[in-house]
């Protein structure tokens, strides 16, 4: 079906055409320049430059047309072999495209100004462009050089372009709807569903009339009913009861036939509305979608100029340019790429004597992929450079005042490799125009947070560097795990989960008050939804705690919900500007059956739980619902060569109900609790025979009693002395000058509990 271009001035038509053949201008003489003999890639570039011309005449632009001409006749003479379109040539060329993309989006009523303002500027192009298309064929095996011909755009091509983006971009943020794109297919099948829906919205018609049949039979039914009830109540008028029943049995009959048919009416019906809706959803969404080359077709015109302007030669590989991608998305994406590609061809392709001297090839090579995995967009970008030196990244980590000597020591490879996301850190020695200021993985950071996608890099040192985005198909509709916090639903984006899973009670370990559980050799803080979402407590129950793994790249935390409700593709509906930020929450969704649900702002959330933290107002979650209460009252070892330390925490415990006893040393400790059970065990490190933390050490290896809570007690109170004990195994560790009688008290009801349980 052709497009109704009848709402479409001149202008506008122009300004499409241009559109359309600038990119097979750019496209063909980017290809022209490794096959510049090419006849169908000729005649397919004069054909653009023609098309444009005549474009421009009906409109009434000169200056376009005598461009567009210039560069018509440039083909022509390539074609007839006179001439051949590389190097200098090919600039020039390409700096006519720009400017006939620029010249095309000034606003009508300003065109005739313009052109007058920059005469000299049309008069020098057309100048340069005849130059290259008077190139004598003895001077086409070499590439031209016209004394005026320059890579870079002229001062007044460059002030131009301002200004016109300028313009266009003041035009397109006054208009209130935008303008879109739909293929005629994409009009075909949304018509056609739009048809049958029509069709499928009749049929309840002549449903709505059954029922109104229905009510009728069903009023009869009735007033035969009182009838009978009448009759009954009056003596002889028993006669009349045997007609009564047979019409009141026949109209009940009527009545099931009329439901037995419209009921299974109704559920083919819904049914076919139900796929036909799919159907309509997906077509909608389908029309959302343009393909990756959409947003990425300026990418070889920018890598292959700036590869010149740096003495390289660099070959851009786009794969996956048909995948589909929110129209949203991909004009997201523009900026964080075309960021990531100058890094790659400024710092990660090596120049082509540092290559060779690598034994690589003397030509760069960068490869950008999109395709659809597993529900999700992904798109990778990698190069085969240099990558990134982990030392030198490192040392600059340190410089920065990121983390201290000793930490940045023990940072692992993907740990480092997190920093390059932080707004301003580059790993550039200089700052120049086309990179090193550390802002383009800043901005591809923001992009992702923005649609709820996320990234990860992949270094290959003295071979390359790949990024990886996941981001969602469309942010149209949401991937979610829907799950209840406090008696509602809440939907978490699949997108920013690491993972969902059911964690034991038993397995919940408490460490210096704060509760953790193990996930592939890694402690996971545990927080309760409830409390961040500021939201009543509901009561505990089960044996298992329903967690989401969730965090940011410095800290993950195991979020503690109701339960689980499954995953769900929502439509994402903005909340009411008036709401202003909701903390948490950043946007809504309707469910199936009309129950509105709250979409969460996960890295809102994250920072939520972190000032939780640091404000010390966490609380921890009950590991005690469901279980009855008993009175057997804790037995606590305490282990400390010290007779006065040893006699205060005895008294100060058995006050507080705890039944205790003592060990004067390690050993004696050790063979305490293995003769004998106990709830929790306090030590001393300093001890003679056997020290403390070999206490501890030996409690953790010893099956039977790795999970029995260890506190200590010392007067190390050096950060370091600490980190051991706690390394050992150590629940918590407190240096005997620091706490007093109610913050030992209050550990210990943290490990065991109250003293009768």
């Amino acid at each position: 079906m052709a497009q109704d271009l009848s709402s479409f001035s001149m202008m506008d038509l122009f300004r499409t055409e241009v559109e359309n053949q600038a990119v097979v201008l750019n496209d063909g003489l980017l290809n022209l320049e490794s096959d510049p003999r090419n006849k169908e890639k000729l005649e397919s570039l004069m054909r653009a430059a023609h098309s444009i011309k005549g474009a421009a005449r009906i409109v009434g632009l000169d200056a376009v047309v005598r461009v567009s001409h210039a560069m018509e006749d440039c083909f022509v003479a390539a074609q007839e072999g006179k001439i051949l379109l590389t190097g200098d040539g090919a600039d020039v060329l390409l700096r006519g495209v720009d400017w006939l993309g620029n010249a095309s989006k000034i606003p009508e009523a300003e065109a005739e100004s313009w052109f007058a303002g920059h005469q000299s500027e049309t008069d020098r192009l057309a100048a340069d462009i005849a130059a290259v298309m008077n190139q004598s064929a003895g001077d086409s095996s070499r590439e031209s050089q016209p004394p005026q011909v320059s890579a870079k755009p002229a001062p007044d091509s460059v002030s131009s372009r301002e200004g016109t983006e300028s313009a266009a971009s003041e035009r397109n943020s006054n208009e209130k709807d935008r303008i879109v794109r739909v293929t005629a297919e994409n009009l075909n099948r949304l018509m056609g569903l739009a048809g049958e829906s029509l069709v499928e919205a009749r049929w309840l018609q002549p449903f709505s009339n059954s029922l109104m049949q229905l009510k009728s039979h069903h009023t009869r039914l009735t007033n035969l009913l009182g009838q009978c009830r009448e009759d009954l109540a009056v003596p002889g008028h028993g006669g009349r009861l045997d007609e009564i029943m047979s019409a009141l049995q026949k109209g009940a009959n009527e009545c099931r036939q009329i439901l037995t048919d419209r009921i299974n009416e109704f559920e083919v019906y819904a049914r076919r509305t139900a796929n036909l809706s799919n159907r309509l959803y997906r077509e909608v969404i389908a029309s959302r979608m343009r393909p990756f080359a959409d947003g990425v077709q300026g990418f070889p015109r920018m890598v292959r100029d700036l590869a010149k302007q740096l003495g390289k030669k660099v070959n851009l590989e786009i794969v996956g340019q048909a995948t589909g991608v929110d129209r949203d998305i991909l004009e997201k994406l523009e900026a964080p790429l075309n960021h990531l590609l100058r890094n790659s061809v400024d710092h990660g392709i090596e120049s082509p004597d540092e290559r060779v001297a690598r034994g690589k090839s003397p030509d760069g090579s960068i490869r950008l992929e999109a395709r659809h995995r597993a529900g999700m967009l992904s798109i990778s970008l990698s190069d085969d450079g240099r990558g990134v030196d982990l030392e030198s990244l490192r040392r600059k980590v340190v410089e920065k005042n990121l983390v201290s000597q000793a930490m940045a020591g023990d940072l692992s490879e993907p740990e480092l490799l997190e920093f390059l996301f932080l707004p301003g850190f580059s790993t550039a020695q200089t700052v120049t125009e086309i990179s090193g200021r550390g802002v383009g993985l800043n901005i591809l950071q923001n992009m992702l947070h923005e649609v709820g996608g996320s990234a990860r890099a992949i270094n290959r040192p003295g071979n390359g560097m790949t990024f990886l985005l996941q981001l969602p198909l469309t942010l149209s509709v949401l991937r979610t795990l829907l799950v209840e916090i406090a008696g509602e639903p809440y939907a978490f984006p699949l997108s920013r989960i690491e993972r969902s899973l059911l964690i034991p009670k038993s397995q919940v370990d408490l460490i210096e008050g704060r509760q953790f559980f193990r996930l592939e050799e890694e402690s996971i803080g545990l927080v309760a939804a409830h409390q961040v979402l500021e939201l009543p407590e509901k009561d505990g129950c089960g044996d298992e705690f329903a967690v989401i793994v969730l965090g940011d790249r410095l800290n993950r935390y195991g979020l503690v919900v109701d339960r689980f409700l499954g995953e769900r593709d929502l439509v994402v509906r903005p909340l009411d500007i008036r709401l202003g930020k909701l903390p948490d929450i950043s946007s809504a969704a309707v469910l199936t059956d009309g129950t509105p649900a709250l979409i969460v702002d996960v890295e809102d959330m994250v920072r939520s739980i972190d000032n939780l933290l640091s404000g010390g107002r966490l609380r921890k979650i009950s590991r005690e619902a469901g279980k009855v209460q008993s009175t057997i009252q804790k037995r606590i070892l305490v282990v400390d060569d010290s007779i006065t330390v040893r006699e205060v925490e005895r008294k100060l415990l058995e006050s507080a109900g705890y039944a205790v006893e003592v060990a004067v040393n390690g050993m004696d400790g050790w063979n305490a609790v293995r003769a004998a059970a106990y709830d929790l065990v306090i030590t001393d490190v300093d001890m003679p025979r056997m020290n403390g933390i070999e206490l501890v050490s030996r409690i953790r290896l010893e099956p039977a009693l790795k999970d029995l809570p260890v506190m200590i007690v010392s007067y190390k109170d050096r950060e370091e002395d600490r980190l051991r004990g706690l390394q050992a195994g150590a629940n918590y560790y407190f240096t005997k000058s620091s706490f007093h009688d109610e913050t030992l008290l209050s550990a210990v009801e943290d490990l065991i509990g109250e003293a009768s349980a």
